[in-house]
């Protein structure tokens, strides 16, 4: 018999199995509720592990995207300057500024200084860095989470008192759009106060940022700081992927002079970002479970199986069918049931996701998790090679199972009913 003699017989007989036409006295009726079972163990399993990478990567990304929209990808800064607030100043009158933004994979690059000082009201006082920025910033971050108020614009020649903070601040303080307040900012060992403006106020749920950051014009810094208008504490580089990172944080560094240095937004706020990657060792762990069970369930039902068509089995081989062709037949099979429950586990798995990501039903505390609500990130990718990971498992789990079929007597098949 010809190699596609053996595939249409398996394929056939594999097939008037699944529609349970293979015999009269077929018990398919019996194991129908096991292999509902295992069907319904593979669908849970497949919508956790979707729900589980998207929510993980959701918020990965969420956090991510926050702490970047502070501090930007990449920072270029003086290379005697430390991680503290009061830094040498770099000219831009650089080759790098702004030509980097015509980078195929860098969205913008912008300049800013941050200073450190004391906000104070009649009532309160509170600890804030002032970060400057200019007419070339990026405000897509900050008008996504703006909650009063407006972002703000500058005039060319005129020094703008007007500011945004955030809403702890605002809430702490006692302040609202359009109130002003001083802040107190040292230099030469002597307080600087300046009056500021609220213009708006922004809420982004990142502790450590929201409490501490008040954005406004980059010359009051460099007036404090004795600088020049062509002085700024730095650059900040914003990437169109955040997957191009260490790529274009080499080339940066590589064609900027000897004096500056780079440092990425990880190298910045390490402890954030390794508590990011710890999250998908959990997502490992839960995909391994429940590959796990989903290669368990499927082999039990598979086992049940062989055992239930025993007598068709003995009979196949008196008609000259191979220990590996009969094996095939229920391989087969396996393979379809597996396809059945992938497809309603992604259905069920997409459906809850999607359901999530659009109408945000599971809140969070915004102090504990940086965001309101579970965030989702369905990835086509990351569908896909879930599914063909999970099927590619699970069939290897279940060729185990089949060698039973090699222990079953001809003869003793036969004679059973």
């Amino acid at each position: 018999m010809s190699k596609l003699h053996h595939l249409n017989f398996e394929l056939f007989t594999a097939l008037k199995l699944i529609r349970g036409k293979s015999s009269k006295k077929s018990g398919q009726n019996n194991i129908r509720p096991i292999i509902n079972i295992a069907l319904a163990g593979i669908a849970i399993s497949v919508s956790v592990m979707i729900l589980s990478v998207s929510i993980v990567t959701g918020f990965q990304k969420e956090i991510r995207q926050k702490i970047i929209g502070f501090g930007g990808h990449i920072q270029i800064s003086n290379f005697q300057s430390t991680d503290g607030f009061e830094v040498i100043p770099i000219s831009t009158d650089q080759e790098f500024y702004p030509e980097l933004d015509t980078l195929d994979k860098v969205n913008n690059i912008q300049m800013y200084a941050n200073k450190a000082g004391i906000l104070k009201t009649k009532k309160e006082i509170l600890g804030i860095v002032l970060k400057g920025i200019g007419n070339d910033f990026d405000w897509t971050f900050f008008k996504q989470f703006m909650v009063a108020g407006d972002t703000l614009t500058f005039q060319k020649d005129q020094k703008s008192n007007h500011v945004i903070l955030s809403q702890k601040i605002a809430s702490k303080m006692n302040l609202a759009v359009g109130d002003h307040f001083i802040v107190y900012f040292i230099k030469n060992q002597k307080p600087r106060p300046r009056k500021f403006t609220i213009t708006g106020i922004y809420k982004t749920s990142l502790e450590g940022f929201d409490d501490l950051f008040v954005i406004g014009d980059i010359r009051h810094i460099q007036r404090l700081n004795g600088w020049t208008e062509e002085q700024v504490g730095g650059f900040e580089v914003n990437l169109k992927h955040y997957e191009d990172l260490d790529e274009i944080d080499d080339f940066i560094y590589n064609n900027i002079p000897f004096e500056y240095k780079t440092t990425t937004i990880v190298q910045k706020n390490q402890n954030l970002f390794g508590w990011l990657d710890l999250q998908d060792i959990n997502v490992t762990i839960i995909i391994g479970l429940m590959i796990f069970v989903s290669g368990i369930n499927m082999a039990s039902a598979l086992l049940i199986m062989i055992l239930d068509r025993t007598r068709m089995i003995g009979i196949l081989k008196t008609m000259g069918a191979t220990n590996a062709s009969i094996r095939k037949i229920f391989l087969y099979i396996a393979i379809y049931l597996m396809t059945v429950g992938l497809f309603w586990g992604n259905l069920i798995g997409l459906s809850i996701a999607l359901t999530q990501k659009y109408f945000k039903i599971f809140t969070l505390d915004p102090a504990t998790y940086y965001i309101s609500h579970i965030p989702i990130n369905i990835e086509l990718t990351n569908l896909i090679g879930l599914n063909i990971f999970t099927l590619v498992l699970c069939i290897i789990m279940l060729i185990g199972p089949t060698y039973i079929v090699t222990r079953i007597n001809t003869v003793e098949a036969i004679k059973l009913d």
